[in-house]
């Protein structure tokens, strides 16, 4: 049995401007342009062996959480997998359907602090989306993959940014 946590995230063009270093005397550039075209990245993360599965789907809603599921389940067919979720209305629907290795938890209402997976998406807006402005929603995708696959890539980061201690009842 394994205990995985579950979350999507919305990136797309819209670019929010943060602070930046620069040397004295010089002010630094940050483009910044508001295009309301999205993508949704869906991460479902095993904090204790450092593995996560990932897809970058164009909704957030029944269907994908469905696709993105079925992916889960392939992923870790070899354990009986409890997954952690927020209570969005794709997580919680009558007609999603769970594959049979596989069981939901509801984390309470309004409580993101709960979910690991909201530090995965703060690294990779911090370390791939900051003060970047980009041409196409293409563009914005295959950034959103660089920094899954590298995180996926390096386990020790994965568990280090993910490893709750209320998630370790199986080891």
């Amino acid at each position: 049995m394994l205990i995985l946590a579950e979350d999507e995230g919305r990136f797309g063009r819209i670019s929010g401007v943060r602070r930046a270093w620069a040397p004295r005397g010089c002010r630094p550039v940050a483009p910044r342009h508001v295009v309301r075209k999205y993508l949704y990245g869906y991460v479902a993360v095993c904090p204790v062996l450092g593995k996560l599965s990932a897809l970058v789907l164009p909704w957030a809603n029944t269907a994908m959480m469905r696709l993105f599921l079925d992916q889960v389940s392939q992923d870790f067919q070899e354990y009986f997998v409890i997954i952690l979720m927020d209570q969005a209305g794709w997580h919680v629907s009558h007609h999603l359907k769970v594959p049979e290795n596989m069981r939901i938890i509801s984390q309470p209402a309004r409580s993101p602090e709960l979910n690991p997976v909201e530090h995965i998406w703060d690294d990779l807006r911090e370390k791939y989306f900051v003060n970047r402005a980009f041409p196409s929603l293409d563009a914005v995708e295959k950034t959103l993959c660089e920094g899954i696959n590298s995180l996926a890539h390096h386990p020790d980061n994965l568990k280090s940014l993910t490893n709750f201690p209320f998630l370790n009842v199986t080891s």
